[in-house]
């Protein structure tokens, strides 16, 4: 939490005794800053270290104060500008491995007398998972208190790690030992049975640690992390949380009312064309299931009167029903009818990119025959989504669905939203709707 604000002082400070290469220190710092993130400089570590991080940090100093030399060279040609902002780079470059290493050395000072320490569940009893129970216990330096273990119950007669419940128990354990990281040693599980766990409400708010199976594996994008002689990576958040859940709100809710003001000529056009074919109810509601399995009302265009709300709630698909008619049709092939969902977008019932929206009949139902359907509740649901742009509308497999849902909230970003709703653009621009 500290790193950052530190970082940027550092870079910065030469600015307080002279503002002749104020630019080039302003440009040296922002970039400095982008390449520590992207190095994973800022990523949280159990195992603190300055001398870990600094062939990392002096390269990308290096790299930074580079590219800003070279544009102040061409910019200047000055030797003497040049070796005057050198001079305040190097400073700033001697203060931002000054303050790391005082502010690494605070970190395990803190720890070691657990002024600062998270209680941890280890996940699995094997060999792997008694030796990090140890290390836990005996160096106060990772920051993490060991407060029990879970398994499968297979391993309840055999293992030398008392357990403290089963893998079922792991969402009860959790709020009970108030546990802050969950750590992943040697399970004795299926995937599939441990991802179950992990999903749940409690358990999803967790930090949550790795030891690698393949030992001697090195994470890309940083450098390595480790208890004692454990190596262990740090997992990605399994829902929207925190900065994450911070920006991609912003994001819709941005979209939304820019989307709202430039589409209100579309919205009334398709509203009076709704009117003309279906008389006055021009809008359609109906319940689905939104993030946690909440309800909310859905509401769009309405394109078809169905016989009564029982088959409202329970038909899967109109595509080819012939009550839809000619507009309808249109409005349901180039997805107009779903334009009024950017109310539910701002009201916070919806994102913009997310899982289909599904009513509670076919939730219920579809939570029963696929096991991790219901997993991509942990996140609020969407205008469009990854599984809609990657061909999986209509009929087709439940299962590849909740697939491709569960990858998109996993290997969430910025990015992967705007390449979700650059290809839903070409969709509707193709005519690619129901």
């Amino acid at each position: 939490m500290v790193t950052l604000p530190i970082d940027v002082a550092a870079l910065t400070a030469p600015l307080l005794l002279t503002q002749t290469y104020w630019r080039g220190m302003l440009a040296y710092a922002a970039l400095a800053v982008a390449a520590f993130w992207s190095g994973g400089l800022y990523r949280p570590r159990r195992h603190v270290s300055i001398l870990d991080e600094l062939p990392s940090l002096g390269g990308r100093l290096l790299t930074s104060a580079a590219v800003v030399a070279i544009i102040a060279a061409q910019r200047h040609a000055s030797v003497e500008y040049v070796s005057g902002f050198m001079r305040d780079v190097a400073l700033s470059a001697g203060l931002v491995i000054t303050g790391r290493t005082v502010s690494r050395a605070l970190v395990v000072f803190v720890r070691k007398h657990r002024w600062v320490e998270h209680n941890a569940i280890i996940i699995g009893s094997g060999p792997v998972g008694l030796e990090l129970a140890r290390l836990l216990r005996r160096h106060p330096r990772y920051g993490l208190r060991f407060v029990g273990c879970v398994d499968t119950p297979s391993r309840q007669e055999t293992v030398a790690l008392p357990l403290s419940g089963s893998l079922d128990d792991l969402e009860h354990l959790v709020r009970l030992l108030e546990c802050e990281v969950l750590i992943i040693a040697d399970p004795a599980c299926v995937e599939s049975h441990l991802m179950e766990a992990l999903i749940r409400p409690r358990s999803s708010r967790c930090d949550l640690w790795a030891v690698p199976g393949l030992w001697g594996s090195r994470p890309q994008g940083g450098y390595p992390d480790h208890i004692g002689a454990i190596p262990i990576v740090k997992i990605g958040d399994f829902t929207f949380a925190g900065p994450k859940w911070a920006i991609k709100r912003a994001s819709d809710l941005v979209f939304a009312m820019v989307a709202l003001v430039l589409l209100s000529p579309v919205l009334l056009l398709c509203a009076i064309a709704t009117f003309l074919e279906g008389g006055q109810a021009v809008f359609f509601r109906q319940e689905r299931v939104g993030r946690d399995g909440k309800s909310f009302e859905v509401i769009k265009f309405r394109t078809m009167r169905p016989l009564d709300e029982q088959e409202s709630q329970t038909r899967w698909s109109i595509a080819d029903d012939q009550r839809v008619g000619p507009i309808g049709r249109f409005m349901r092939r180039t997805s107009l009818d779903e334009l009024p969902q950017l109310w539910n977008i701002l009201r916070g019932e919806m994102s913009v990119v997310g899982p289909r929206p599904e009513r509670p009949h076919f939730v219920e139902k579809f939570s029963a025959e696929y096991p991790n359907y219901a997993a991509r509740h942990r996140v609020p649901v969407g205008l469009t989504g990854l599984a809609q742009v990657s061909g999986l509308r209509g009929d087709t497999p439940i299962s590849d669905r909740a697939r491709f849902d569960n990858y998109y909230i996993e290997n969430w970003s910025l990015w992967l939203d705007i390449k979700v709703m650059l290809r839903t653009v070409a969709e509707v621009l193709r005519g690619g709707g129901r």
